[in-house]
């Protein structure tokens, strides 16, 4: 059951058409994560299921961890019956989230598709509650410090790296390239940022709203951050498969 190594999430509505849709939603960005829709009542009304619930647990679990969401109140108490029926082996890997449904997934499960441990696929759920910026992101280089070269390239002058790249896709940097972008940046350990946003941070990169023709520049102040820099920048300079 569940997708080996990465972490599986259970989407828990009162409605089994939000669910699978989320299941839907999310699986465009994360098409290998384990992701397992538990909406409605066993007979297809509005509610929770306690059946589906476990049963939802037991798709997702690969043996790295489970993470579960919910919409309303009465859907973590049914979540968290269901983990009290669990052996204590498998209620030890699971945890219920409190963050959005739909946004606090998506981020969820691009994180899990990034075969994040649980703790990293459970603080990008949360990211969606609105709280601070993640410790993870940086500042951009300071303004002055810095010279742009013919080539779009930054270099600061202490140990930064920068680029600038204008979007080419027509949609510009919208859910599916920004779950690219993330992934991508997830598998670098220096910290990078998107005009001034934590590279692996979803809702962050989507929350800038860049469109066509923007002027995107990634940074890393990390003396090591220019091969990440450089591959996130390619990446958006060639539109991300959809130019």
């Amino acid at each position: 059951m569940g997708a080996p190594g990465k972490v599986g999430l259970v989407f828990v509505s009162h409605s089994a058409d939000i669910a699978r849709g989320l299941v839907a939603l999310a699986g465009q960005m994360a098409p290998t994560a384990a992701l397992v829709a538990a909406g409605g009542t066993d007979d297809g009304r509005i509610g929770t299921s306690f059946d589906l619930v476990s049963a939802g647990i037991a798709e997702a679990d690969s043996g790295t961890g489970v993470v579960v969401l919910c919409d309303l109140g009465s859907a973590i108490l049914t979540a968290e019956t269901a983990l009290d029926f669990l052996d204590d082996d498998t209620r030890a890997r699971v945890r219920i989230v409190d963050a959005p449904l739909v946004e606090g997934g998506v981020a969820a499960a691009v994180a899990a598709e990034s075969g994040d441990p649980i703790d990293e696929v459970v603080a990008a759920a949360e990211s969606a509650r609105g709280e601070p910026t993640s410790p993870g992101a940086v500042p951009a280089p300071e303004a002055g410090r810095a010279e742009r070269a013919p080539d779009g390239v930054r270099v600061a002058a202490a140990s930064g790296h920068s680029r600038t790249v204008t979007l080419v896709n027509s949609d510009g940097l919208h859910a599916r390239p920004a779950a690219e972008l993330v992934k991508l940046a997830a598998t670098f350990s220096q910290r990078v940022t998107v005009n001034g946003a934590d590279a692996k941070s979803l809702l962050g990169i989507m929350s800038l709203g860049l469109t066509k023709g923007a002027e995107v520049e990634i940074a890393s102040n990390d003396p090591d951050g220019a091969t990440a820099v450089d591959a996130i920048a390619e990446l958006a300079a060639s539109g991300f498969g959809e130019s």
